[in-house]
């Protein structure tokens, strides 16, 4: 008499030897992956509210580069000329030749440039705490468009350019104020500059995370045998 064969296991059941498979895999692979993020669920505000964002901070660097305009103007030292005649010409010089006070206008505005583009980085930041290209692009436009009207303001509240006129105006050997100038335009970045480096800072450091989304990351797989023997 022969012993009964034992049936196959339905197709619906799983075998102990089959190949094991992370739990919620399908799920992970059929969810909606968004284009835009990399991710499978958008947090930001959307495309839309991230450029007005940034073209609200655009704008209100520029008006603080008014602001900037007129410290730069006001804190600025001056640079002492003398008007002389000679062969009844007039000539201007500078009384002090030594003197450091067109450092100190450069100087001053890079200061001054880097203190306005620190408190912008962090103004933006807790506007947008996320960051985003937008935001960095709105720092950079918009530092350099305030360090341009800063400098063009400065230098239109500034003493007259006509430094001919000015001496004769004032007479001879007679100490006048030289023009408000910018001597090394490499300062206009220094706002910028700060700006871009602050907020990346900031973000760095205090910017929140994206969660992990579940299923990405299987469990490790258990090693025992479907009998619970540990592994030899």
């Amino acid at each position: 008499m022969t012993a009964p064969l034992t049936p196959p296991p339905p197709p619906h059941e799983h075998s102990p030897h089959q190949a094991w498979q992370p739990p919620g895999a399908g799920h992970a692979a059929s969810a909606p992956r968004d284009a835009w993020t990399g991710g499978y669920h958008d947090d930001g505000p959307g495309m839309r509210t991230e450029l007005i964002e940034a073209a609200v901070v655009t704008l209100v660097s520029a008006v603080a580069g008014v602001l900037l305009g007129v410290l730069w103007w006001w804190l600025a030292p001056q640079v002492p000329l003398v008007g002389e005649v000679v062969d009844k010409t007039w000539n201007v010089y500078i009384k002090d030749t030594e003197g450091e006070q067109a450092i100190g206008v450069d100087g001053t505005f890079i200061l001054l440039g880097l203190a306005f583009g620190a408190v912008s980085a962090v103004a933006a930041f807790l506007v947008r705490r996320r960051g985003g290209v937008p935001m960095v692009v709105a720092l950079a436009a918009g530092g350099l468009l305030a360090s341009w009207l800063a400098w063009k303001l400065g230098v239109r509240l500034g003493p007259e350019h006509d430094v001919i006129a000015h001496a004769k105006a004032v007479g001879r050997g007679v100490t006048f104020p030289a023009p408000l100038k910018l001597g090394a335009r490499g300062a206009l970045l220094a706002w910028p500059l700060a700006a871009l480096l602050v907020h990346l800072g900031l973000t760095a450091l205090f910017a929140p995370r994206d969660p992990e989304q579940p299923g990405l990351h299987p469990p490790a797989p258990d090693l025992k045998d479907p009998y619970g023997a540990p592994p030899a």
